[in-house]
């Protein structure tokens, strides 16, 4: 772009936070009615599916008739995917590949795909989660919102982390714990702008929500007491457990994902007929393993599962998320894995009674506690997992207990080198060849910000003294409230804020560059 673009550009970065305050509230408003919509219509859906299998097994004649609806609800899903691959799985890799510059979709489209494809899939029972498609329903919303009013590269990818925020908070019940994750999963840093931004946006998609949804949370626990100090080598043993289990997880997805493309036979766009039959069948026979799961995390709580019963969905629920999942078929991952967590927290409570000889340990704080182990095992990212399950339980009496389980599911992750599920995801999505880079046209300025972390490699060492990637400038470093404008002997510090201007095609490479240097830790 010219110098007339770029000067403008870094004129109206240092005014214009009021301005990306009210837009993360537009966003979180218009994000928040259409998340609404969408979790309204895939629960309506699932509902009278599940009233339908009900029935079915009073009237079996039904059974092929269903699964040839079943066949073309798969079939129309895999047609949409076909057509929009940006909209398969949960979105949420995408949603990080549009804000590093390395995917560009047309909004509206696959607003619409996405929409119609979760809510088929989801609501015709397959193992999928609402919250990765509220996401990138979210975060397609505000980039539609950018377009119209035409905002800078940079204001956009804003709004689009804004919009992420709002969608998973409208999707659960978790405002903060949608501005948490927009920040730690997404948006990859916690800048303060981005942050108030996304706090509005959050919190107005979860009024939107609880106006239409009610104030109960999204799991419903009455007498929930703290874990006994006692106890507490139970949540490191616990910890460890499902921080092996959640990498087995992650594994699994990656090995379905293969196992359906080494299915040659079969067009891409047939494979969600798999899942797709397979619901029919399990709608039959064990129906609580359909959909994301919050009606069996409450039915876990409300009454007794034999140990053999909870093993059997267990296992079951594990296999029919990655057959789900592997299969591209719009939907998240983020439910089914707390289910899938919430259901070995029970078993471990229920073999631990069983050894000591009684009901000693509360099967439902285990529960929360194997849930949030769970995700941040998968994710690596134990603050999201830790607000997430606070919020959508209502309860803060266990916060400290569920730290520590968390804190040991990452840690255990983390000795085995686990990588996050997102983030392979991601890698994975794009090296698929059914992506549109947009640096192949990008031709606009855009700036980023990189928080410096104590022991990085720019921690303690003047601007000249490191090697800059040559498409970028550095235009300020905010330091604490004030904003300096460095020269090349300026020393940066752990806590500094780099503002940095480059050009879009550049922005990945630049990106990736500066995170790792201002991030990972040189003293190993």
């Amino acid at each position: 772009m010219n110098e007339n673009h770029t000067r403008k550009l870094l004129d109206t970065w240092f005014d214009f936070k009021f301005r990306l305050l009210a837009g993360g509230i537009a966003v979180g408003l218009l994000s928040g009615i259409v998340v609404v919509l969408f979790r309204f219509m895939l629960e309506y859906a699932l509902e009278h599916v599940l009233i339908f299998y009900r029935y079915q097994l009073e009237h079996l004649w039904l059974m092929p008739l269903w699964l040839i609806v079943l066949s073309i609800a798969g079939w129309f899903t895999g047609m949409l995917v076909k057509y929009q691959p940006a909209i398969s799985g949960s979105g949420i890799p995408q949603v990080k590949a549009t804000l590093q510059n390395r995917l560009e979709m047309n909004w509206w489209k696959a607003v619409i795909a996405k929409f119609a494809g979760g809510t088929i899939s989801i609501g015709a029972g397959l193992s999928l989660g609402r919250e990765g498609p509220s996401i990138q329903i979210g975060a397609l919303v505000a980039e539609g919102f950018s377009r119209v009013l035409r905002t800078t590269k940079t204001e956009s990818h804003m709004l689009i982390t804004c919009g992420a925020s709002a969608g998973l908070a409208a999707a659960f019940n978790a405002p903060i714990a949608g501005v948490i994750f927009a920040l730690e999963e997404v948006h990859m840093n916690f800048s303060p702008l981005v942050m108030i931004a996304a706090l509005a946006s959050s919190l107005m998609a979860d009024f939107v929500s609880k106006e239409f949804f009610g104030m109960s949370p999204v799991f419903h626990f009455s007498n929930i007491g703290a874990i006994p100090l006692a106890q507490y080598y139970h949540l490191i043993l616990l910890g460890i457990l499902v921080g092996v289990m959640g990498m087995v997880f992650n594994k699994g997805i990656y090995a379905f994902q293969d196992l359906y493309k080494k299915i040659t036979w079969l067009p891409a766009h047939f494979r969600p007929v798999i899942p797709f039959l397979l619901a029919g069948l399990l709608g039959l026979c064990l129906p609580s393993v359909l959909g994301g799961g919050n009606n069996l995390i409450n039915d876990l709580v409300a009454g007794p599962f034999s140990l053999k019963l909870l093993v059997l969905i267990l296992v079951v629920k594990f296999l029919f998320t990655l057959i789900s999942y592997g299969s591209s078929a719009p939907g998240g991952i983020f439910l089914p894995m707390l289910v899938i967590g919430g259901i070995v927290g029970v078993i471990y409570s229920k073999l631990a009674n069983g050894v000591m000889g009684g009901p000693v340990l509360s099967e439902s704080s285990f529960l929360i506690l194997a849930m949030a182990g769970y995700l941040t095992a998968s994710l690596k990212a134990p603050i999201t997992g830790i607000i997430l399950i606070t919020e959508m339980t209502g309860t803060f009496t266990n916060l400290l207990s569920t730290g520590v389980v968390c804190l040991v599911a990452y840690m255990t992750a983390e000795f085995f080198r686990s990588q996050p599920i997102y983030e392979v995801l991601l890698e994975r999505f794009l090296h698929q060849g059914k992506k549109t880079e947009s640096q192949t046209k990008a031709s606009g300025k855009i700036i980023l910000e990189f928080p410096i972390h104590s022991g990085s490699l720019l921690d303690g060492i003047s601007i000249k003294e490191y090697q800059w990637p040559a498409q970028c400038l550095i235009v300020s470093v905010k330091r604490g409230s004030a904003e300096k404008l460095p020269n090349g002997d300026f020393v940066l510090l752990a806590g500094d804020y780099l503002t940095i201007l480059t050009g879009e095609r550049y922005a990945s490479d630049v990106r990736e560059s500066l995170h790792i240097a201002a991030s990972e830790s040189t003293w190993t």
